[in-house]
């Protein structure tokens, strides 16, 4: 999900393991697609085009080689999908998010029955510095955070309603887009998208992280983990479209929060192109996930990084960057945004 970029942080590859892990330590600590009024999400058409994939970025080995790849023309969501829209497609169709789920006995065999409840994990920022080696002391699982409870059972959506929706899993996210009459973007999709017309430049903006002086990104100002000093406005989550659109009139395709895609992650997905050379056409992902951080937990591509990211610790806001979460789990700074 993050790649750690702290100095003493690259070794430890990703910091995706730590989420999941909250999630699994909290809780040992159905979808129904009817048919409904659809929500009302402005789409961009992307045009078909080649272009460099991925970053030659010398810590960000599985985003290597780069290599070219073509994508054919397609319509994207404006921006990511909000609390609103994503409240128009519960009430349609009664939707339930993981969650807001009772945890199964079968996933969690060594928890006790207590602890079992709904949950989501949540970023809590400790009251002082820390090191920056073990993302548990950030990362906490809440009973009864979820979409409509993004801090916990405390916290709701007023004011919220044109804020990125959160605490979406997977199978969250695909089950909205299909009720939508739409699909999630692959890998190659997104980072196409998000590069609106730039080829092989740094961020999706340009060059420079902060051209003229101006943030182009929610992202997070002052120490990791413990102080935001929100000098871009914002210490979590912004309202969709508070920062400049890309070259495609897409919004928020770096930070605010990180967006799923149709792809099971591999850490080794763009070896496989090396060999075989030439232009990939529409690649849709390898056929199965395998993260050697966490050999056995079945992964998704996540792109786009969220309010999080810091050169202190997280460069994976970058359009050439990979992210990557477990499946079924969600969490305040991943949501996402669908295409057709």
């Amino acid at each position: 999900m993050i790649v750690c970029v702290g100095s003493a942080l690259w070794a430890a590859d990703h910091c995706d393991t730590g989420i999941a892990a909250a999630r699994r330590n909290g809780a040992t600590g159905g979808a129904r697609a009817d048919e409904g009024v659809r929500p009302t999400s402005e789409m961009v058409r992307i045009p078909s085009g080649e272009f460099w994939m991925g970053s030659d970025h010398p810590d960000m080995e599985d985003a290597r080689p780069v290599h070219r790849v073509h994508v054919d023309g397609f319509l994207m969501d404006r921006t990511e999908v909000t609390n609103d829209q994503f409240a128009v497609f519960v009430a349609a169709t009664g939707y339930v998010t993981v969650a807001e789920r009772r945890p199964d006995t079968k996933d969690f065999p060594d928890a006790k029955p207590e602890d079992l409840v709904p949950g989501s994990v949540v970023f809590t920022p400790p009251p002082h510095p820390v090191a920056l080696s073990d993302a548990y002391v950030w990362w906490r699982y809440v009973k009864g955070a979820s979409w409509r409870h993004p801090e916990g059972p405390a916290s709701d959506l007023k004011g919220r309603g044109n804020h990125p929706v959160v605490h979406v899993a997977w199978e969250d996210a695909a089950a909205y887009a299909k009720w939508a009459g739409k699909r999630l973007p692959t890998e190659a999709e997104f980072e196409f998208a998000a590069r609106g017309g730039l080829d092989r430049q740094p961020y999706v903006w340009g060059k420079e992280f902060k051209p003229g002086g101006k943030f182009q990104a929610n992202t997070f100002q002052g120490h990791f983990p413990d102080t935001n000093t929100a000098e871009d406005g914002f210490t979590g989550t912004a309202p969709v479209g508070s920062f400049p659109a890309n070259g495609y009139g897409l919004y928020d395709m770096a930070g605010n929060v990180w967006e799923w895609c149709a792809d099971w992650y591999r850490a080794d997905y763009y070896e496989q192109f090396a060999a075989v050379g030439g232009v990939v056409r529409n690649p849709r992902g390898p056929l199965d996930s395998f993260d050697p951080a966490e050999p056995g937990v079945a992964k998704r591509v996540q792109k786009g990084g969220s309010f999080l990211c810091t050169d202190q610790y997280c460069a994976r806001y970058m359009p050439g960057a990979r992210g990557k979460g477990e499946a079924s789990t969600g969490t305040n700074h991943v949501g996402f945004r669908c295409v057709r």
